[in-house]
């Protein structure tokens, strides 16, 4: 299974449900309109947030922005 996933959700709330779970995140960034994609670091993190945030998921291919660019602040 893909260590990605996008959520219904903000970044705010994946990153809180993340440090909740202890759940290393490797990469996240908002989707166009409404959403977050993220990158777990491990598969077994990825499975943890799924079964966790399962009822948020995105069902199918999503728009993603061609270039995202991480904010300086991280």
């Amino acid at each position: 299974m893909s260590r990605a996933m996008n959520l219904s959700l903000s970044e705010a709330e994946v990153q809180a449900a993340c440090l909740k779970a202890d759940i290393v995140i490797s990469a996240i960034e908002p989707l166009p309109g409404t959403g977050t994609h993220v990158v777990c670091r491990t598969s077994e993190g990825a499975d943890a947030l799924r079964d966790a945030l399962g009822q948020h998921l995105i069902a199918g291919k999503v728009k993603r922005y061609a270039f995202y660019r991480i904010p300086s602040s991280w």
